[in-house]
């Protein structure tokens, strides 16, 4: 695995490439993505608004297998351009 210097090379992720650790306020508090799921695959998935179509399709879908992806070892956490106050909405 190459190791990339953020400071002077801005590119797309990809696959199997390590994300980088990050703070985020979600519906469920104050996360850092190191301490998110110790121990286990995460899969981030985006969307790109609130109450759209395919927020919602995505959310369902998600929602739907979730006990599949606990079978797994995996934990979800979507993301979105809303603020925290209009997940909760």
């Amino acid at each position: 695995m190459e190791t990339i210097d953020n400071s002077t090379v801005n590119s797309m992720p990809r696959i199997e490439d390590v994300a980088p650790d990050f703070e985020a306020i979600i519906t469920k508090g104050k996360i850092k993505l190191s301490d998110f799921a110790k121990d286990k695959w995460i899969v981030i998935f985006s969307h790109p608004a609130d109450f759209t179509p395919v927020c919602t399709t995505e959310m369902s879908g998600f929602a739907e297998r979730k006990s599949e992806f606990e079978a797994l070892n995996t934990e979800l956490l979507g993301l979105s351009i809303d603020s925290v106050h209009t997940h909760l909405g």
